[in-house]
């Protein structure tokens, strides 16, 4: 289930944060699509909240999840993709 976004509140800064960091760590375009979403999970031993990340290279998606709500996300969490090499065959999922 997705959970309702505030534009008023510090979710779209937390948003480009997120999204700043996706585009210069897969080296995207500055206007590239990138997709941020926060959502709830009700099944058990999954996080509350999670914040999904989606992009596109060509016409191929990827995506990852981060097991946080998107408000204490940190550079620091997406680093394991920061120093992972990015290969198609490697990473599409999470």
């Amino acid at each position: 289930m997705l959970q309702r976004f505030d534009p008023r509140s510090d979710d779209l800064q937390a948003l480009a944060r997120i999204q700043g960091w996706t585009r210069s760590r897969f080296n995207l375009e500055a206007l590239a699509p990138v997709l941020v979403s926060q959502v709830t999970c009700t099944v058990p031993g999954c996080p509350p909240l999670e914040t999904v990340v989606a992009f596109w290279t060509g016409e191929r998606r990827h995506q990852f999840r981060l097991f946080k709500p998107m408000l204490e996300v940190l550079y620091d969490d997406i680093g394991w993709l920061m120093s992972a090499e990015h290969t198609a065959a490697s990473w599409d999922c999470c």
